[in-house]
């Protein structure tokens, strides 16, 4: 409480210039000109901006990000503690958020390898296309082979001509750099194109039409170049030192990947700072609404992308614009399919029955911090895989999780199998190299992605001091985990056979199983068919190429 106080008084200036205006806004939904709706939406970028630590206090690793664009739009918006993904990895996160529903009723667009979009669910660019929005994207949205026509799919509706170097940021620019350019013109070249690219979309809108706008950048995915945080952005590895969580070995390989990392977060926000400064070129900043996010937690990281640990399914969102009441930090929980309805209502269209996500306005609406919809105090997040090869048999991991304020509750379906993917190549003679672990995703346990701290943490696994950490990361998981966020929030202590905590845990499963229930999930029904057999277990057919006019 003593710190959303600090943060108040930081903004009460804001707030006081603005109160008058905002209390008499009429509902956005009902205003004669519709807003624009721009959405930055960030690869493999989870809770990590530097404003966080400064509302949730300082002594993590959120001390070392630097995230100024974000944070400027934070403070004039409203800046939630509590967003999810539904799912911890790109395509049925994308396709949850893209539809306003839970990954799991997105057929097959709730799996990575050979996802198909279905035509008949309703997404919200689309509905707002249809509504007279002019919409398109630069960049990343909905990653397979798609229908042109499908949301922001094929080439009708993307706007990157200008180039897409930015998309592999510290690489682009070392080899900038040792062509012989200055580091700051090096930059400045790739933020070019991404201005060049908003620009020819602006450029091709109707006159007098709203527009969606959604620039998706991968730079923030895996890989990067090694020491480019540093190099590029003076992120010294070192001052990691102490602030490392535990799931995160506090050493020096370690602290240089997530340095790299935020190396190419810190690039992320000029990008945004770049789309900003264009908007306000145009004049419409006023009408536009803004939302910022990204896609999971961090990649190749342990307890990161692809799990449902904090780490994995938390991350950034700030929403400002017309009819936000800005200035405040909520502790709403917010699941990424909410955004589909919220960008709906804003240009006051109705919400198709078949969303499970809820809108927003509500809360951008209050005056409120803290709470402020008392419903919103849980989110539900699940997973079923990630890599279509990660596990011999193509088998899937199928989790769920009910995340709130005080517990965290993951039950895994099927205990028995590799979380991140089988072990590969690391028994008897065929070891895998570090190398190898660190520049190929496939090489072992393929369900996380690559990188230095994978391949150190597995050349480890035998030794004295981490073969219990590899096994924690690694290892087979029991069927139910719990954790007291209160006393552990970094989720390290399972207590889910603690019988202090039965009645919480009885809780939490009735309460997540009712959601899984009411909702469809074809997890529950016949024992998970749908995601155990083939074609969720495998590449396409010809005939479902065809079908999906996939070439």
């Amino acid at each position: 409480m003593k710190i959303l106080q600090l943060f108040s008084l930081l903004l009460i200036s804001f707030i006081s210039s603005n109160a008058a205006s905002r209390a008499s806004e009429p509902n956005i939904a009902t205003e004669a000109k519709p807003p624009n709706i721009l959405f930055l939406f960030a690869d493999d970028w989870g809770r990590y901006a530097s404003i966080y630590s400064e509302v949730n206090g300082k002594g993590g690793i959120n001390d070392v990000v630097r995230t100024p664009n974000f944070d400027k739009v934070a403070k004039q918006g409203v800046l939630f503690r509590h967003a999810h993904v539904n799912a911890p990895s790109c395509t049925p996160c994308r396709s949850s958020l893209l539809s306003g529903q839970y990954f799991w009723r997105t057929g097959r667009g709730a799996i990575l390898q050979g996802a198909v979009w279905d035509e008949s669910i309703p997404s919200y660019p689309l509905l707002l296309r249809d509504a007279g929005y002019h919409i398109g994207k630069t960049y990343k949205v909905w990653s397979p082979g798609t229908p042109a026509d499908a949301p922001y799919g094929g080439q009708k509706h993307s706007f990157q001509k200008a180039g897409g170097r930015f998309n592999q940021f510290s690489q682009n620019v070392t080899q900038l750099i040792l062509s012989g350019k200055a580091p700051s013109d090096s930059k400045e070249e790739l933020y070019g194109e991404i201005r060049n690219n908003f620009t020819d979309f602006l450029a091709a809108r109707e006159t007098g039409k709203p527009f969606c706008y959604w620039f998706g950048p991968t730079n923030v995915h895996r890989s990067w170049t090694k020491g480019s945080g540093k190099k590029l952005w003076n992120i010294d590895p070192d001052s990691l030192q102490g602030k490392m969580p535990p799931y995160l070995p506090d050493v020096p390989e370690v602290r240089e990947d997530l340095a790299d990392y935020f190396g190419e977060i810190a690039a992320w926000d000029a990008g945004i700072g770049v789309i900003l400064a264009e908007l306000d070129k145009t004049g419409e900043r006023e009408n536009t609404l803004i939302a910022i996010s990204g896609d999971h937690g961090a990649p190749g990281f342990p307890h990161g992308k692809c799990n449902l640990y904090g780490f994995g399914t938390g991350v950034s969102l700030t929403i400002s614009g017309p009819g936000v009441v800005g200035g405040r930090v909520v502790d709403d929980f917010v699941n990424l399919p909410d955004l589909a309805p919220t960008f709906l209502e804003a240009a006051g269209l109705a919400r198709p029955e078949v969303m499970t996500g809820r809108s927003l306005w509500p809360v951008l609406k209050s005056n409120k911090s803290g709470l402020v919809d008392e419903t919103r105090t849980w989110v539900v997040t699940g997973r079923e895989r990630h890599v279509e090869n990660a596990r011999a048999d193509y088998s899937p991991y199928p989790q769920r999780a009910i995340h709130t304020a005080d517990n965290l509750l993951i039950i895994n379906f099927r205990p028995e199998r590799w979380p991140l993917g089988d072990p590969y190549r690391l028994e008897g003679d065929d070891q895998a190299t570090v190398d190898e672990i660190t520049k190929t995703t496939r090489t072992t346990h393929p369900d996380d992605d690559a990188g230095p701290t994978k391949g150190w943490l597995v050349s480890e696994r035998n030794s004295q001091k981490w073969k219990s950490h590899y096994e924690w990361v690694y290892g087979k998981r029991p069927k139910y985990e719990l954790y007291d966020l209160k006393k552990d929030p970094h989720e390290t202590k399972n207590v889910a056979d603690d019988p202090a905590y039965a009645s919480v845990k009885a809780d939490l499963e009735r309460r997540l199983m009712g959601v899984l229930s009411s909702t469809g999930d074809p997890r529950l029904i016949d024992d998970g068919k749908f995601f155990e057999t083939p074609p969720m277990s495998g590449p396409l057919t010809d005939k479902e190429k065809t079908k999906a006019k996939i070439k």
